[in-house]
């Protein structure tokens, strides 16, 4: 995967940038992007997967670690792991490719004995809603931070396995 990772954040950059960018307040915007497109998912402990299809990268996730502190400072102690980072090239969404990234991260945290998962996503992020909540993720409002001054807020999910 490493020989992939600049092709794989050149695929995350694209996808949220033209999902993404406009409808954010710029200072939002370059937050998310310096986000997406930081060392952050080659931390130890990061499993980074891949969606392929014909030798072509369509897609990847993160799964992180239970952690500490994330989301610079904004989250504290949390017990679980975290799907972070989802992305689906334009031409392969609703093709059920998201659908096959979350479920390996599910599955992932069941194989390392976990017995929950989380997530936090943008609540501007409608369809990743859609897809989390259709895989039975629920609402965890309290794990809920908004990183600027703009009103945007970032809310966490969380599915017992």
């Amino acid at each position: 995967i490493t020989q992939d990772l600049p092709l794989i954040r050149k695929q995350r950059h694209e996808v949220y940038r033209e999902q993404y960018s406009e409808m954010l307040p710029h200072r939002h915007w370059l937050k998310l992007e310096r986000a997406i497109t930081s060392d952050a998912d080659i931390q130890p402990g990061v499993d980074l997967f891949l969606a392929d299809i014909d030798g072509n990268i369509v897609g990847s996730i993160a799964l992180f670690p239970p952690s500490k502190e994330s989301y610079e400072g904004q989250m504290k102690e949390q017990s679980y792991p975290e799907i972070r980072l989802l992305a689906v090239d334009k031409n392969y969404r609703g093709k059920g490719v998201a659908s096959v990234l979350v479920s390996e991260c599910i599955e992932r945290a069941r194989a390392k004995g976990f017995s929950e998962i989380g997530l936090h996503t943008g609540q501007f992020m409608k369809d990743a809603i859609r897809l989390y909540e259709k895989f039975g993720f629920k609402r965890e409002p309290k794990f809920d931070f908004t990183p600027d001054e703009d009103g945007i807020s970032v809310i966490a999910f969380r599915l017992i396995l």
